[in-house]
């Protein structure tokens, strides 16, 4: 190896001169140690002090990050938005709620369920749409049976999110149930009606964006108070 690249990159382990035999050939394999070591040695010295990859640039423009300044969401329309006081108490309210789930989470999850709850496998997608919708809305079926004033049969109109079933879902049901439900409405082509700005339910649609937006600080997905 050169003295100049030497300074460079100083040897790690020093390897002094080693008699070699006369006929020593470095293309074969080392049949000795000081064979070996000579070779490692005559192979840095090949190596070149730079190197520069050879990329194609077609193939960097197809996956450069492209920069957007988003500015914010479209606002709601005039009366449809929340009021500052009404998104505070909705993080207040959810706060208090998700701390008290999750210091009695395994109480919940202790109780038992009734005989009719038979809650699906995670990957049940169908499953879960008749669980949490019913038969009758999944199979959407409209008529009425002579025996609805017996009680409610959740079969039918589908099980609420009571704290034993939710209790009993790790995260990764969750975000999965809440995936099936959202395909569900997206299959139905379901849309709001907003008709009149002044019905009481309508800031009440806002609630999932004040909690992302507000609680999560996702801000800009922020309604600004009316």
């Amino acid at each position: 190896m050169e003295s100049g690249v030497e300074e460079l990159m100083p040897r790690l382990l020093p390897v002094d001169d080693c008699d070699l035999a006369e006929d020593f050939d470095p293309t074969v394999p080392p049949r000795t140690p000081q064979e070996y070591l000579k070779r490692v040695q005559i192979e840095a010295a090949r190596c070149p002090d730079v190197v520069v990859a050879q990329i194609d640039p077609k193939k960097l423009r197809k996956k450069q990050t492209v920069n957007i300044s988003i500015s914010g969401c479209q606002p709601a329309p005039e009366g449809y938005s929340p009021t500052l006081k009404w998104q505070q108490q909705q993080v207040a309210n959810f706060s208090a709620v998700r701390q008290s789930l999750n210091k009695h989470r395994n109480h919940w999850r202790s109780q038992h369920l009734d005989s009719n709850v038979t809650m699906p496998k995670s990957e049940d997608e169908e499953g879960w749409k008749k669980f949490c919708l019913g038969e009758r809305v999944y199979s959407e079926i409209d008529a009425l049976s002579d025996d609805e004033n017996l009680g409610i049969d959740y079969i039918k109109v589908g099980f609420p999110p009571l704290l034993s079933i939710v209790s009993r879902m790790n995260q990764a049901t969750v975000t999965s149930v809440l995936e099936y439900l959202i395909s569900w409405f997206g299959e139905k082509k379901f849309t709001p009606e907003l008709e009149n700005k002044n019905e009481e339910q309508i800031s009440a649609l806002n609630l999932i964006i004040c909690l992302v937006s507000r609680y999560f600080d996702q801000r800009d997905l922020a309604d600004e108070p009316s």
